[in-house]
Protein backbone atom coordinates (compact mmCIF):
# COMPACT_ATOMS: atom_id res chain seq x y z
CA UNK A 1 0.00 0.00 0.00
CA UNK A 2 3.01 2.38 0.40
CA UNK A 3 4.01 1.49 -2.73
CA UNK A 4 0.95 3.45 -4.21
CA UNK A 5 0.87 5.50 -1.89
CA UNK A 6 4.03 6.82 -3.54
CA UNK A 7 2.07 6.82 -6.95
CA UNK A 8 -0.85 8.41 -5.61
CA UNK A 9 1.84 11.43 -5.01
CA UNK A 10 3.43 11.40 -8.23
CA UNK A 11 -0.36 11.27 -10.22
CA UNK A 12 -1.03 14.50 -8.19
CA UNK A 13 2.48 16.43 -8.09
CA UNK A 14 2.22 17.85 -11.78
CA UNK A 15 -1.43 19.44 -10.95
CA UNK A 16 -0.09 20.84 -7.60
CA UNK A 17 3.02 22.47 -9.13
CA UNK A 18 0.60 24.44 -11.62
CA UNK A 19 -1.96 25.67 -8.80
CA UNK A 20 1.24 26.93 -7.09
CA UNK A 21 2.68 28.92 -9.69
CA UNK A 22 -1.13 30.19 -10.90
CA UNK A 23 -1.84 31.51 -7.33
CA UNK A 24 2.21 33.08 -7.35
CA UNK A 25 3.55 33.94 -10.36
CA UNK A 26 6.76 35.01 -9.49
CA UNK A 27 7.95 32.55 -6.90
CA UNK A 28 10.74 30.57 -7.78
CA UNK A 29 9.94 27.31 -9.96
CA UNK A 30 9.21 24.43 -8.74
CA UNK A 31 12.43 21.63 -8.90
CA UNK A 32 11.80 19.30 -12.22
CA UNK A 33 9.66 16.83 -11.56
CA UNK A 34 12.02 13.96 -12.17
CA UNK A 35 14.17 14.81 -9.00
CA UNK A 36 11.64 13.20 -7.18
CA UNK A 37 10.87 10.08 -8.79
CA UNK A 38 11.60 6.65 -7.70
CA UNK A 39 13.47 4.32 -10.13
CA UNK A 40 12.84 3.34 -13.33
CA UNK A 41 12.63 -0.46 -11.51
CA UNK A 42 10.45 1.44 -9.16
CA UNK A 43 8.17 2.70 -11.22
CA UNK A 44 7.51 -0.64 -13.24
CA UNK A 45 7.23 -2.82 -9.87
CA UNK A 46 4.40 0.42 -8.98
CA UNK A 47 2.78 -0.48 -12.95
CA UNK A 48 2.54 -3.91 -11.99
CA UNK A 49 0.73 -2.88 -8.58
CA UNK A 50 -1.77 -0.73 -9.66
CA UNK A 51 -2.61 -3.12 -12.66
CA UNK A 52 -2.92 -6.10 -10.17
CA UNK A 53 -4.85 -3.91 -7.64
CA UNK A 54 -7.22 -2.01 -10.05
CA UNK A 55 -6.01 1.19 -9.41
CA UNK A 56 -6.71 2.80 -12.99
CA UNK A 57 -6.14 6.38 -12.45
CA UNK A 58 -2.12 5.51 -11.78
CA UNK A 59 -1.77 3.82 -14.59
CA UNK A 60 -1.35 6.67 -17.16
CA UNK A 61 1.06 8.46 -15.23
CA UNK A 62 2.99 5.67 -14.49
CA UNK A 63 3.29 4.89 -18.24
CA UNK A 64 4.19 8.46 -18.89
CA UNK A 65 6.66 8.83 -16.45
CA UNK A 66 9.02 5.49 -18.11
CA UNK A 67 6.94 2.75 -16.82
CA UNK A 68 6.87 -0.12 -20.08
CA UNK A 69 3.07 -1.01 -19.92
CA UNK A 70 3.97 -4.10 -22.00
CA UNK A 71 6.91 -5.32 -19.37
CA UNK A 72 7.21 -8.80 -17.77
CA UNK A 73 7.28 -8.83 -13.93
CA UNK A 74 8.98 -11.36 -11.96
CA UNK A 75 6.52 -14.45 -12.94
CA UNK A 76 6.25 -13.91 -16.62
CA UNK A 77 3.14 -11.30 -16.53
CA UNK A 78 2.18 -8.48 -18.15
CA UNK A 79 0.78 -5.49 -16.53
CA UNK A 80 -2.43 -6.67 -18.65
CA UNK A 81 -2.37 -10.08 -17.60
CA UNK A 82 -2.32 -9.07 -14.02
CA UNK A 83 -5.26 -7.14 -14.39
CA UNK A 84 -7.83 -9.27 -16.57
CA UNK A 85 -6.76 -12.44 -14.10
CA UNK A 86 -7.74 -10.26 -11.04
CA UNK A 87 -10.73 -9.08 -12.51
CA UNK A 88 -10.01 -5.16 -12.71
CA UNK A 89 -12.41 -4.37 -15.36
CA UNK A 90 -11.09 -0.35 -15.24
CA UNK A 91 -7.09 -1.02 -14.94
CA UNK A 92 -7.79 -3.38 -18.07
CA UNK A 93 -9.47 -0.34 -20.31
CA UNK A 94 -6.90 1.91 -18.78
CA UNK A 95 -3.79 -0.37 -19.79
CA UNK A 96 -5.25 -0.67 -23.51
CA UNK A 97 -5.49 2.74 -24.00
CA UNK A 98 -1.90 3.28 -22.43
CA UNK A 99 -0.78 0.76 -25.04
CA UNK A 100 -1.21 -2.68 -24.01
CA UNK A 101 -0.84 -5.40 -26.41
CA UNK A 102 -3.53 -7.31 -25.28
CA UNK A 103 -2.09 -10.57 -27.52
CA UNK A 104 1.40 -10.79 -25.64
CA UNK A 105 1.17 -13.91 -23.52
CA UNK A 106 3.18 -14.76 -20.16
CA UNK A 107 6.67 -16.35 -20.58
CA UNK A 108 6.13 -19.45 -18.38
CA UNK A 109 2.96 -20.99 -19.89
CA UNK A 110 2.18 -19.22 -23.18
CA UNK A 111 -1.29 -18.04 -21.63
CA UNK A 112 -2.48 -14.33 -22.81
CA UNK A 113 -5.00 -12.46 -21.31
CA UNK A 114 -7.86 -13.81 -22.83
CA UNK A 115 -6.93 -17.23 -21.47
CA UNK A 116 -6.51 -16.26 -18.22
CA UNK A 117 -10.27 -15.20 -17.64
CA UNK A 118 -11.61 -18.02 -19.58
CA UNK A 119 -9.87 -19.90 -16.30
CA UNK A 120 -11.24 -17.02 -13.87
CA UNK A 121 -15.07 -16.47 -15.72
CA UNK A 122 -14.55 -12.78 -15.89
CA UNK A 123 -17.29 -12.43 -18.44
CA UNK A 124 -16.91 -8.71 -19.01
CA UNK A 125 -13.36 -8.43 -19.55
CA UNK A 126 -13.28 -11.21 -21.92
CA UNK A 127 -16.00 -9.34 -24.10
CA UNK A 128 -13.56 -6.37 -23.85
CA UNK A 129 -10.39 -7.97 -24.88
CA UNK A 130 -11.84 -9.39 -27.60
CA UNK A 131 -12.69 -6.36 -29.31
CA UNK A 132 -8.45 -6.29 -29.80
CA UNK A 133 -8.96 -8.62 -32.07
CA UNK A 134 -6.07 -10.95 -31.23
CA UNK A 135 -5.80 -14.59 -32.71
CA UNK A 136 -8.76 -16.48 -30.95
CA UNK A 137 -7.00 -19.59 -32.53
CA UNK A 138 -3.91 -18.44 -30.53
CA UNK A 139 -2.33 -21.65 -28.18
CA UNK A 140 -0.25 -21.29 -25.24
CA UNK A 141 2.62 -23.75 -24.46
CA UNK A 142 0.40 -26.73 -23.78
CA UNK A 143 -1.39 -26.16 -27.26
CA UNK A 144 -4.82 -25.16 -25.62
CA UNK A 145 -6.46 -22.08 -27.15
CA UNK A 146 -8.84 -19.82 -25.11
CA UNK A 147 -11.95 -21.37 -25.92
CA UNK A 148 -10.88 -24.87 -24.79
CA UNK A 149 -10.46 -23.39 -21.23
CA UNK A 150 -13.61 -21.72 -21.78
CA UNK A 151 -15.26 -24.77 -22.80
CA UNK A 152 -13.13 -27.07 -20.08
CA UNK A 153 -14.52 -24.68 -17.00
CA UNK A 154 -18.22 -24.09 -18.27
CA UNK A 155 -17.44 -20.37 -19.08
CA UNK A 156 -20.95 -20.66 -21.25
CA UNK A 157 -21.05 -17.10 -22.55
CA UNK A 158 -17.46 -16.91 -23.04
CA UNK A 159 -18.39 -20.21 -25.52
CA UNK A 160 -20.22 -17.76 -27.03
CA UNK A 161 -18.31 -15.02 -27.62
CA UNK A 162 -14.99 -16.97 -28.57
CA UNK A 163 -16.95 -18.94 -31.17
CA UNK A 164 -18.84 -15.77 -32.90
CA UNK A 165 -15.51 -14.10 -33.33
CA UNK A 166 -14.13 -17.04 -34.35
CA UNK A 167 -16.62 -18.28 -37.28
CA UNK A 168 -20.08 -19.00 -38.25
CA UNK A 169 -21.66 -20.81 -34.89
CA UNK A 170 -23.75 -23.69 -36.98
CA UNK A 171 -21.25 -23.92 -39.45
CA UNK A 172 -18.87 -24.42 -36.66
CA UNK A 173 -20.26 -26.58 -34.06
CA UNK A 174 -22.87 -28.52 -35.80
CA UNK A 175 -20.81 -29.35 -38.90
CA UNK A 176 -17.24 -29.08 -37.91
CA UNK A 177 -14.99 -29.92 -40.28
CA UNK A 178 -15.60 -28.91 -43.56
CA UNK A 179 -12.94 -28.83 -46.45
CA UNK A 180 -14.15 -25.39 -47.76
CA UNK A 181 -13.63 -23.51 -44.69
CA UNK A 182 -10.27 -21.66 -44.12
CA UNK A 183 -7.59 -24.52 -43.19
CA UNK A 184 -6.74 -22.61 -39.88
CA UNK A 185 -10.59 -23.50 -38.72
CA UNK A 186 -10.23 -27.10 -39.89
CA UNK A 187 -6.86 -27.02 -37.92
CA UNK A 188 -8.92 -25.21 -34.54
CA UNK A 189 -11.79 -27.82 -35.33
CA UNK A 190 -9.63 -30.88 -35.91
CA UNK A 191 -7.67 -29.61 -32.26
CA UNK A 192 -11.17 -29.32 -30.33
CA UNK A 193 -12.35 -32.87 -31.14
CA UNK A 194 -8.94 -34.47 -30.04
CA UNK A 195 -9.21 -32.61 -26.71
CA UNK A 196 -12.66 -33.63 -26.26
CA UNK A 197 -13.79 -29.74 -26.15
CA UNK A 198 -16.12 -29.80 -29.32
CA UNK A 199 -18.60 -32.63 -27.65
CA UNK A 200 -18.75 -30.48 -24.94
CA UNK A 201 -19.38 -27.40 -26.89
CA UNK A 202 -22.06 -29.00 -29.50
CA UNK A 203 -24.27 -29.70 -25.75
CA UNK A 204 -23.92 -26.06 -24.68
CA UNK A 205 -25.13 -25.37 -28.58
CA UNK A 206 -28.05 -27.62 -28.45
CA UNK A 207 -29.75 -27.02 -25.03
Amino acid sequence: MFALLVATVLAAAPAQAGDVAAKAPSARAPAPQSATLPSPARRQELLFEAAKLGRADLIPVLVRNGADVNGYESRGFTPLILAAYNGQADAVEALIKAGADACKPDLTQGNTAQMGVAFKGDDAIAARLLKEKCDVNARNKAGQTALMMASLFGRTAQIDMLLKQFIDLLRLTRVGFNPQINPAVNRFVIDLERSGQLRAIHAHRLQ
